[in-house]
Protein backbone atom coordinates (compact mmCIF):
# COMPACT_ATOMS: atom_id res chain seq x y z
CA UNK A 1 0.00 0.00 0.00
CA UNK A 2 1.83 3.32 -1.52
CA UNK A 3 0.49 6.47 1.15
CA UNK A 4 2.15 8.67 -1.45
CA UNK A 5 2.17 12.64 -0.23
CA UNK A 6 -0.09 13.47 2.26
CA UNK A 7 -0.09 17.50 1.25
CA UNK A 8 -0.72 16.52 -2.01
CA UNK A 9 -3.72 14.59 -0.69
CA UNK A 10 -5.11 17.57 1.64
CA UNK A 11 -4.69 20.07 -1.68
CA UNK A 12 -7.89 21.61 -2.28
CA UNK A 13 -9.88 19.49 -0.16
CA UNK A 14 -12.77 20.34 1.93
CA UNK A 15 -13.46 18.93 5.28
CA UNK A 16 -16.37 18.46 7.51
CA UNK A 17 -14.83 18.53 11.30
CA UNK A 18 -17.62 18.16 13.85
CA UNK A 19 -17.58 19.15 17.56
CA UNK A 20 -15.44 22.05 16.34
CA UNK A 21 -14.43 23.73 19.53
CA UNK A 22 -12.97 20.38 21.15
CA UNK A 23 -9.66 19.84 21.99
CA UNK A 24 -8.74 17.59 19.06
CA UNK A 25 -10.37 19.48 16.43
CA UNK A 26 -8.86 22.46 17.21
CA UNK A 27 -5.01 20.82 16.76
CA UNK A 28 -6.03 19.18 13.73
CA UNK A 29 -7.35 22.56 12.20
CA UNK A 30 -4.41 24.34 13.30
CA UNK A 31 -2.44 21.37 11.84
CA UNK A 32 -3.63 21.67 8.49
CA UNK A 33 -3.86 24.82 7.86
CA UNK A 34 -0.07 25.54 9.08
CA UNK A 35 1.00 22.36 6.60
CA UNK A 36 -1.08 22.55 3.95
CA UNK A 37 -2.80 26.14 3.22
CA UNK A 38 -3.88 25.31 -0.09
CA UNK A 39 -7.10 22.94 1.69
CA UNK A 40 -9.96 24.19 -0.50
CA UNK A 41 -11.90 24.54 2.70
CA UNK A 42 -12.91 23.43 6.68
CA UNK A 43 -15.87 23.49 7.55
CA UNK A 44 -16.38 23.30 11.21
CA UNK A 45 -19.72 22.22 13.01
CA UNK A 46 -20.31 23.69 16.29
CA UNK A 47 -23.63 24.22 18.68
CA UNK A 48 -24.70 27.65 18.40
CA UNK A 49 -27.97 29.36 17.75
CA UNK A 50 -27.28 31.10 14.57
CA UNK A 51 -24.38 32.26 12.55
CA UNK A 52 -23.38 35.15 14.58
CA UNK A 53 -22.76 33.33 17.56
CA UNK A 54 -21.10 30.30 15.84
CA UNK A 55 -18.62 33.09 14.11
CA UNK A 56 -18.26 34.33 17.88
CA UNK A 57 -17.31 30.70 18.91
CA UNK A 58 -14.63 30.23 16.00
CA UNK A 59 -12.74 33.89 17.51
CA UNK A 60 -12.64 33.18 21.05
CA UNK A 61 -12.51 29.63 21.59
CA UNK A 62 -10.86 28.28 18.54
CA UNK A 63 -8.39 30.55 16.39
CA UNK A 64 -8.03 33.04 19.18
CA UNK A 65 -6.48 30.32 21.36
CA UNK A 66 -2.48 30.53 21.92
CA UNK A 67 -2.25 27.27 20.08
CA UNK A 68 -2.16 29.06 16.61
CA UNK A 69 0.16 31.37 17.74
CA UNK A 70 3.13 29.88 15.13
CA UNK A 71 0.31 29.92 12.33
CA UNK A 72 -0.94 34.02 12.94
CA UNK A 73 3.33 34.49 12.73
CA UNK A 74 3.59 32.73 9.86
CA UNK A 75 0.39 34.32 7.95
CA UNK A 76 1.21 37.96 9.61
CA UNK A 77 -1.33 40.54 8.94
CA UNK A 78 -2.63 38.22 6.72
CA UNK A 79 -3.82 35.92 9.64
CA UNK A 80 -7.93 37.27 9.89
CA UNK A 81 -8.12 36.94 5.86
CA UNK A 82 -6.69 33.55 5.76
CA UNK A 83 -9.31 32.67 8.53
CA UNK A 84 -12.16 33.70 6.54
CA UNK A 85 -11.14 32.39 3.25
CA UNK A 86 -10.28 28.48 4.67
CA UNK A 87 -12.66 28.37 7.84
CA UNK A 88 -16.76 28.15 7.63
CA UNK A 89 -18.13 27.65 11.02
CA UNK A 90 -21.69 26.07 10.86
CA UNK A 91 -23.98 26.32 13.35
CA UNK A 92 -25.75 23.02 13.85
CA UNK A 93 -26.73 20.04 16.03
CA UNK A 94 -25.39 16.68 15.83
CA UNK A 95 -28.44 15.53 17.84
CA UNK A 96 -30.65 16.32 14.41
CA UNK A 97 -31.00 14.61 11.01
CA UNK A 98 -28.80 16.83 8.69
CA UNK A 99 -26.45 17.63 11.81
CA UNK A 100 -29.33 19.94 12.54
CA UNK A 101 -28.71 22.55 9.27
CA UNK A 102 -30.98 24.61 8.10
CA UNK A 103 -29.92 26.69 5.41
CA UNK A 104 -30.86 24.58 2.62
CA UNK A 105 -28.28 25.64 -0.06
CA UNK A 106 -25.43 25.01 2.36
CA UNK A 107 -26.69 21.65 2.99
CA UNK A 108 -26.76 21.21 -0.40
CA UNK A 109 -22.94 22.65 -1.37
CA UNK A 110 -21.70 20.37 1.51
CA UNK A 111 -23.14 17.21 0.16
CA UNK A 112 -21.57 18.40 -3.38
CA UNK A 113 -18.15 19.17 -2.28
CA UNK A 114 -17.23 17.24 0.79
CA UNK A 115 -13.90 15.21 0.61
CA UNK A 116 -13.63 14.15 3.98
CA UNK A 117 -15.97 13.96 7.10
CA UNK A 118 -14.01 13.86 10.67
CA UNK A 119 -16.47 12.95 13.53
CA UNK A 120 -14.97 14.57 16.64
CA UNK A 121 -18.29 15.75 18.33
CA UNK A 122 -18.58 13.92 21.72
CA UNK A 123 -19.28 14.74 25.45
CA UNK A 124 -16.83 12.65 27.26
CA UNK A 125 -17.88 13.28 31.12
CA UNK A 126 -18.45 9.79 32.52
CA UNK A 127 -20.75 10.70 34.45
CA UNK A 128 -22.89 12.72 32.10
CA UNK A 129 -27.31 12.95 31.93
CA UNK A 130 -27.98 9.72 29.89
CA UNK A 131 -30.48 11.76 27.83
CA UNK A 132 -27.48 13.83 26.32
CA UNK A 133 -24.48 11.33 26.18
CA UNK A 134 -26.97 9.00 24.03
CA UNK A 135 -28.25 12.13 21.61
CA UNK A 136 -24.62 13.28 21.09
CA UNK A 137 -22.09 9.80 20.93
CA UNK A 138 -24.69 7.16 19.70
CA UNK A 139 -27.12 8.82 17.92
CA UNK A 140 -24.37 11.98 16.46
CA UNK A 141 -23.03 8.62 15.18
CA UNK A 142 -25.93 7.79 13.02
CA UNK A 143 -27.07 11.27 12.10
CA UNK A 144 -23.28 11.22 10.62
CA UNK A 145 -23.21 8.30 9.01
CA UNK A 146 -26.70 9.14 7.24
CA UNK A 147 -25.24 12.64 6.25
CA UNK A 148 -22.28 11.06 5.16
CA UNK A 149 -24.15 8.52 2.77
CA UNK A 150 -25.76 11.90 1.24
CA UNK A 151 -22.15 13.38 0.79
CA UNK A 152 -21.49 12.35 -3.52
CA UNK A 153 -17.52 12.65 -3.47
CA UNK A 154 -17.00 11.60 0.49
CA UNK A 155 -13.70 9.51 -0.12
CA UNK A 156 -13.57 8.85 3.92
CA UNK A 157 -15.59 9.04 7.01
CA UNK A 158 -13.51 9.06 10.43
CA UNK A 159 -15.30 8.70 13.36
CA UNK A 160 -12.66 9.24 16.38
CA UNK A 161 -14.08 6.88 19.46
CA UNK A 162 -12.07 5.81 22.54
CA UNK A 163 -9.81 2.74 23.58
CA UNK A 164 -12.11 2.38 26.61
CA UNK A 165 -15.33 1.28 24.77
CA UNK A 166 -13.43 -2.17 26.15
CA UNK A 167 -14.99 -1.79 29.83
CA UNK A 168 -13.56 -3.34 32.34
CA UNK A 169 -11.85 -6.40 30.47
CA UNK A 170 -8.48 -7.24 31.14
CA UNK A 171 -5.65 -8.94 29.05
CA UNK A 172 -4.75 -7.80 25.65
CA UNK A 173 -7.51 -5.72 24.09
CA UNK A 174 -7.43 -6.07 20.23
CA UNK A 175 -8.67 -3.99 17.49
CA UNK A 176 -11.93 -5.64 16.77
CA UNK A 177 -15.28 -4.00 15.95
CA UNK A 178 -18.63 -4.01 17.93
CA UNK A 179 -21.91 -5.72 16.15
CA UNK A 180 -24.90 -3.97 16.65
CA UNK A 181 -26.19 -5.50 19.66
CA UNK A 182 -23.07 -7.06 21.21
CA UNK A 183 -22.44 -6.49 24.94
CA UNK A 184 -19.76 -7.07 26.85
CA UNK A 185 -21.43 -9.54 29.64
CA UNK A 186 -23.63 -11.51 26.99
CA UNK A 187 -26.79 -10.02 28.44
CA UNK A 188 -29.44 -9.62 25.69
CA UNK A 189 -31.33 -7.32 24.15
CA UNK A 190 -29.22 -4.03 23.91
CA UNK A 191 -31.14 -1.70 20.75
CA UNK A 192 -30.38 1.60 20.41
CA UNK A 193 -33.99 2.11 19.66
CA UNK A 194 -35.22 0.48 22.62
CA UNK A 195 -32.69 2.96 24.82
CA UNK A 196 -34.21 6.27 23.43
CA UNK A 197 -37.54 4.86 24.16
CA UNK A 198 -36.47 4.26 28.06
CA UNK A 199 -34.71 7.51 28.05
CA UNK A 200 -38.04 9.93 26.55
CA UNK A 201 -40.20 7.49 28.79
CA UNK A 202 -38.22 8.28 31.63
CA UNK A 203 -38.48 12.15 31.20
CA UNK A 204 -42.15 11.82 30.60
CA UNK A 205 -42.54 10.74 33.82
CA UNK A 206 -40.61 12.78 35.66
CA UNK A 207 -42.32 15.93 34.08
CA UNK A 208 -45.37 14.40 34.82
CA UNK A 209 -43.99 13.85 38.73
CA UNK A 210 -43.13 17.99 38.33
CA UNK A 211 -39.66 16.79 39.16
CA UNK A 212 -36.93 19.86 39.48
CA UNK A 213 -34.22 20.56 36.29
CA UNK A 214 -31.76 19.28 39.35
CA UNK A 215 -33.93 16.21 39.78
CA UNK A 216 -34.02 15.40 36.25
CA UNK A 217 -30.62 16.06 35.67
CA UNK A 218 -29.65 13.59 38.72
CA UNK A 219 -32.72 10.95 37.62
CA UNK A 220 -30.76 10.63 33.87
CA UNK A 221 -27.41 10.30 35.53
CA UNK A 222 -28.18 7.49 37.48
CA UNK A 223 -30.20 6.10 34.27
CA UNK A 224 -27.39 6.11 32.24
CA UNK A 225 -24.79 4.09 35.02
CA UNK A 226 -28.05 1.67 35.50
CA UNK A 227 -28.01 0.80 31.62
CA UNK A 228 -24.64 1.19 31.28
CA UNK A 229 -23.92 -1.77 33.64
CA UNK A 230 -26.47 -3.98 32.39
CA UNK A 231 -25.26 -4.40 29.08
CA UNK A 232 -21.42 -4.87 30.99
CA UNK A 233 -20.04 -1.26 30.49
CA UNK A 234 -18.76 0.87 33.76
CA UNK A 235 -20.09 4.12 33.25
CA UNK A 236 -22.04 6.32 30.28
CA UNK A 237 -19.52 8.04 28.37
CA UNK A 238 -17.99 4.35 26.94
CA UNK A 239 -21.17 2.33 27.25
CA UNK A 240 -22.66 5.47 24.47
CA UNK A 241 -19.86 5.49 22.46
CA UNK A 242 -19.86 1.81 22.06
CA UNK A 243 -23.29 2.38 20.72
CA UNK A 244 -22.23 4.64 18.79
CA UNK A 245 -19.34 2.56 16.91
CA UNK A 246 -22.13 -0.01 16.21
CA UNK A 247 -24.27 2.65 14.07
CA UNK A 248 -21.27 3.63 12.37
CA UNK A 249 -20.21 -0.07 11.56
CA UNK A 250 -24.08 -1.15 10.86
CA UNK A 251 -25.35 1.82 8.75
CA UNK A 252 -22.07 3.42 6.60
CA UNK A 253 -22.48 0.64 3.92
CA UNK A 254 -20.41 1.70 1.45
CA UNK A 255 -19.24 4.64 2.61
CA UNK A 256 -15.21 4.07 3.35
CA UNK A 257 -14.93 4.41 7.26
CA UNK A 258 -12.55 4.18 9.90
CA UNK A 259 -12.57 4.31 13.49
CA UNK A 260 -9.62 5.79 15.59
CA UNK A 261 -9.54 4.76 19.27
CA UNK A 262 -7.46 6.91 21.65
CA UNK A 263 -6.67 6.35 24.56
CA UNK A 264 -5.80 9.11 27.45
CA UNK A 265 -5.43 11.94 25.25
CA UNK A 266 -2.41 14.32 27.02
CA UNK A 267 -0.65 17.62 26.10
CA UNK A 268 0.84 18.52 22.73
CA UNK A 269 4.63 16.49 22.45
CA UNK A 270 6.02 18.73 19.78
CA UNK A 271 3.62 20.53 17.37
CA UNK A 272 2.56 23.48 16.97
CA UNK A 273 4.48 23.68 20.19
CA UNK A 274 5.52 21.22 23.30
CA UNK A 275 2.94 21.12 26.00
CA UNK A 276 -0.58 22.72 25.22
CA UNK A 277 -3.48 21.59 26.64
CA UNK A 278 -6.76 22.93 27.29
CA UNK A 279 -9.17 21.27 30.06
CA UNK A 280 -8.11 19.27 33.03
CA UNK A 281 -8.34 15.63 32.42
CA UNK A 282 -8.35 12.78 34.96
CA UNK A 283 -4.63 12.32 35.36
CA UNK A 284 -4.18 15.90 35.27
CA UNK A 285 -6.78 16.66 37.92
CA UNK A 286 -4.39 13.60 40.64
CA UNK A 287 -1.55 15.98 39.89
CA UNK A 288 -3.39 19.32 40.34
CA UNK A 289 -4.94 17.80 44.08
CA UNK A 290 -1.68 16.63 44.60
CA UNK A 291 0.38 19.87 43.77
CA UNK A 292 -2.31 21.56 46.05
CA UNK A 293 -1.41 19.46 49.17
CA UNK A 294 -5.40 18.24 48.75
CA UNK A 295 -4.47 14.43 47.65
CA UNK A 296 -3.58 12.75 50.12
CA UNK A 297 -3.68 8.96 49.37
CA UNK A 298 -3.75 7.48 46.04
CA UNK A 299 -6.47 5.15 45.46
CA UNK A 300 -5.45 2.53 42.53
CA UNK A 301 -2.55 -0.33 41.35
CA UNK A 302 0.94 1.63 41.06
CA UNK A 303 2.11 -1.02 39.02
CA UNK A 304 -0.77 -1.00 36.61
CA UNK A 305 -0.32 0.70 33.08
CA UNK A 306 -2.10 4.23 32.74
CA UNK A 307 -1.90 4.15 28.60
CA UNK A 308 -1.35 8.02 27.64
CA UNK A 309 -1.14 9.54 23.88
CA UNK A 310 -0.35 13.01 23.24
CA UNK A 311 -2.89 14.83 21.09
CA UNK A 312 -0.79 15.55 17.99
CA UNK A 313 0.37 11.93 18.16
CA UNK A 314 -4.05 11.29 17.83
CA UNK A 315 -4.15 13.90 14.83
CA UNK A 316 -1.35 12.82 13.05
CA UNK A 317 -2.58 9.09 13.47
CA UNK A 318 -5.95 10.47 11.93
CA UNK A 319 -4.39 12.09 8.80
CA UNK A 320 -2.76 9.32 8.01
CA UNK A 321 -5.42 6.78 8.30
CA UNK A 322 -7.44 9.17 6.64
CA UNK A 323 -5.09 9.46 3.51
CA UNK A 324 -4.68 5.28 4.02
CA UNK A 325 -8.21 5.11 3.69
CA UNK A 326 -9.49 7.07 1.23
CA UNK A 327 -6.58 5.72 -1.42
CA UNK A 328 -7.14 2.13 -0.61
CA UNK A 329 -10.15 1.30 0.43
CA UNK A 330 -10.62 -1.57 2.59
CA UNK A 331 -13.45 -3.07 5.06
CA UNK A 332 -13.86 -0.75 7.79
CA UNK A 333 -10.70 -0.66 9.93
CA UNK A 334 -10.33 0.10 13.70
CA UNK A 335 -7.23 2.20 15.32
CA UNK A 336 -6.00 1.97 18.84
CA UNK A 337 -3.66 4.94 19.33
CA UNK A 338 -2.10 4.63 22.78
CA UNK A 339 1.20 3.20 23.90
CA UNK A 340 0.76 0.64 26.62
CA UNK A 341 2.17 -1.87 24.19
CA UNK A 342 5.13 0.04 22.40
CA UNK A 343 6.32 2.40 25.44
CA UNK A 344 4.31 1.54 28.71
CA UNK A 345 4.12 4.24 31.32
CA UNK A 346 2.81 2.71 34.92
CA UNK A 347 1.10 4.84 37.95
CA UNK A 348 4.43 3.86 39.75
CA UNK A 349 6.22 6.64 36.46
CA UNK A 350 3.57 9.42 37.44
CA UNK A 351 3.71 9.32 41.25
CA UNK A 352 7.49 9.41 41.13
CA UNK A 353 7.41 12.67 38.02
CA UNK A 354 5.07 14.40 40.24
CA UNK A 355 6.93 14.21 43.53
CA UNK A 356 10.02 14.88 41.73
CA UNK A 357 8.29 18.18 39.88
CA UNK A 358 6.43 19.54 42.70
CA UNK A 359 9.09 19.06 45.07
CA UNK A 360 11.45 21.69 42.57
CA UNK A 361 8.29 23.63 41.83
CA UNK A 362 5.85 24.12 44.55
CA UNK A 363 2.52 25.28 43.96
CA UNK A 364 1.74 28.75 45.64
CA UNK A 365 -1.50 28.05 47.69
CA UNK A 366 -3.44 31.58 48.27
CA UNK A 367 -1.70 32.74 50.74
CA UNK A 368 1.75 32.80 48.89
CA UNK A 369 3.00 30.27 50.18
CA UNK A 370 4.35 27.08 49.14
CA UNK A 371 2.76 23.55 49.31
CA UNK A 372 5.43 21.32 50.81
CA UNK A 373 4.42 17.84 48.83
CA UNK A 374 5.10 14.43 50.16
CA UNK A 375 5.05 10.66 49.10
CA UNK A 376 0.79 10.02 49.41
CA UNK A 377 -0.36 7.07 50.94
CA UNK A 378 -1.36 3.87 48.73
CA UNK A 379 -4.53 1.85 48.89
CA UNK A 380 -4.10 -0.78 46.50
CA UNK A 381 -7.60 -2.11 47.00
CA UNK A 382 -10.90 -0.72 47.22
CA UNK A 383 -11.29 -2.97 50.74
CA UNK A 384 -8.69 -0.84 52.16
CA UNK A 385 -10.34 2.26 50.48
CA UNK A 386 -13.41 1.50 52.52
CA UNK A 387 -11.68 0.80 55.63
CA UNK A 388 -9.36 4.28 55.36
CA UNK A 389 -12.98 5.78 55.05
CA UNK A 390 -14.61 4.60 57.75
CA UNK A 391 -12.37 5.35 59.93
CA UNK A 392 -11.56 8.72 58.89
CA UNK A 393 -15.36 10.00 58.36
CA UNK A 394 -18.19 7.90 58.71
CA UNK A 395 -17.20 7.64 62.12
CA UNK A 396 -17.05 10.97 62.24
CA UNK A 397 -20.35 11.38 60.24
CA UNK A 398 -22.14 8.67 62.14
CA UNK A 399 -20.56 11.04 65.59
CA UNK A 400 -22.65 14.21 64.22
CA UNK A 401 -25.95 12.67 63.61
CA UNK A 402 -25.95 11.05 67.10
CA UNK A 403 -25.24 14.68 68.39
CA UNK A 404 -27.50 16.47 65.87
CA UNK A 405 -30.67 14.21 67.33
CA UNK A 406 -28.93 15.24 70.69
CA UNK A 407 -28.78 18.94 69.97
CA UNK A 408 -32.01 19.47 68.04
CA UNK A 409 -30.55 19.95 64.89
CA UNK A 410 -27.90 21.84 66.06
CA UNK A 411 -25.10 20.44 63.41
CA UNK A 412 -27.26 19.70 60.78
CA UNK A 413 -25.47 21.68 58.51
CA UNK A 414 -21.79 20.51 59.35
CA UNK A 415 -23.98 17.24 58.96
CA UNK A 416 -25.44 17.95 55.80
CA UNK A 417 -22.32 19.06 54.21
CA UNK A 418 -19.91 16.24 54.95
CA UNK A 419 -22.40 13.75 54.15
CA UNK A 420 -23.10 14.97 50.67
CA UNK A 421 -19.12 15.46 50.29
CA UNK A 422 -18.53 11.50 51.21
CA UNK A 423 -21.16 10.72 48.70
CA UNK A 424 -19.71 12.37 46.22
CA UNK A 425 -16.02 10.82 46.58
CA UNK A 426 -17.75 7.36 46.63
CA UNK A 427 -19.93 8.24 43.38
CA UNK A 428 -16.39 9.33 42.00
CA UNK A 429 -14.95 6.29 43.10
CA UNK A 430 -17.59 3.89 41.66
CA UNK A 431 -17.39 6.14 38.59
CA UNK A 432 -13.60 5.87 38.14
CA UNK A 433 -12.41 2.00 39.82
CA UNK A 434 -12.42 0.51 36.46
CA UNK A 435 -9.92 2.53 35.23
CA UNK A 436 -7.37 2.79 38.74
CA UNK A 437 -7.28 -1.14 38.71
CA UNK A 438 -7.36 -1.14 34.94
CA UNK A 439 -5.29 -4.11 34.25
CA UNK A 440 -4.69 -4.33 30.04
CA UNK A 441 -3.00 -3.24 27.22
CA UNK A 442 -4.44 -2.06 24.27
CA UNK A 443 -3.09 -3.83 21.00
CA UNK A 444 -2.14 -1.85 18.44
CA UNK A 445 -1.41 -4.20 15.24
CA UNK A 446 -2.95 -1.88 12.82
CA UNK A 447 -1.93 1.26 14.22
CA UNK A 448 1.56 -0.37 13.78
CA UNK A 449 0.79 -1.28 9.95
CA UNK A 450 -0.07 1.60 9.20
CA UNK A 451 3.10 3.45 10.69
CA UNK A 452 4.81 0.82 8.81
CA UNK A 453 3.43 2.32 6.07
CA UNK A 454 3.61 5.70 6.29
CA UNK A 455 7.87 4.72 6.91
CA UNK A 456 8.51 3.55 3.76
CA UNK A 457 5.94 5.02 1.21
CA UNK A 458 4.67 8.71 3.08
CA UNK A 459 6.45 11.78 1.94
CA UNK A 460 5.55 13.87 5.11
CA UNK A 461 6.08 10.55 7.42
CA UNK A 462 8.34 12.95 9.83
CA UNK A 463 5.74 15.83 10.08
CA UNK A 464 2.77 13.23 10.84
CA UNK A 465 4.81 11.11 13.78
CA UNK A 466 2.81 9.02 15.56
CA UNK A 467 4.70 6.67 17.28
CA UNK A 468 4.63 6.68 21.10
CA UNK A 469 8.41 5.08 21.39
CA UNK A 470 9.82 8.04 20.47
CA UNK A 471 8.93 9.76 23.94
CA UNK A 472 10.78 9.63 26.64
CA UNK A 473 7.74 9.98 29.45
CA UNK A 474 10.72 11.27 32.40
CA UNK A 475 11.38 14.43 29.87
CA UNK A 476 7.78 14.03 28.70
CA UNK A 477 6.38 14.67 31.64
CA UNK A 478 8.96 16.59 33.77
CA UNK A 479 9.72 19.21 31.00
CA UNK A 480 6.48 18.91 28.53
CA UNK A 481 3.08 18.15 30.02
CA UNK A 482 3.19 19.36 33.99
CA UNK A 483 4.47 22.15 33.35
CA UNK A 484 1.94 22.65 30.51
CA UNK A 485 -1.14 21.76 33.18
CA UNK A 486 0.42 24.76 35.69
CA UNK A 487 0.52 27.17 33.37
CA UNK A 488 -3.06 26.20 31.52
CA UNK A 489 -4.40 26.76 34.88
CA UNK A 490 -2.36 29.88 35.33
CA UNK A 491 -3.44 31.49 32.45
Amino acid sequence: MELGSALQFLDNKSILVTGGTGFLAKIFVEKILRVQPNVKKLYLLVRAADHKSAIHRLHHEIVGKDLFRNLKKKCGTNFSSFISQKITVIPGDLTHQDLGLHDSDLLQLLCKELDVLLNLAATTNFDERYDVALGLNTLGAKYVVDFAKKCAKLQVLVHVSTAYVSGERSGLIVENSYRMGETLNGVSGLDVNIEKQVVEDQLHLLRLQGASDKDITIAMKDLGIQRARRYGWPNTYVFTKAMGEMMVGELKDIIPAVIIRPTIVTSTYKEPFPGWVEGIRTIDSLAVGYAKGKLTFFLGDLEAIVDVIPADMVVNAIIVAMIAEARHQQPQTIYQVGSSIRNPLRYSNLQDYGFRYFTKNPWINKDGKPVIVSKVTVMNSMDSFQRYMAFRYLLLLKGLELANAAFCHFFQGVYSNLNRKINWVMRLVDIYRPYLFFNATFDDLNTEKLRMTARTSLVENDMLYFDPKSIDWEDYFMNIHIPGIVKYIFK
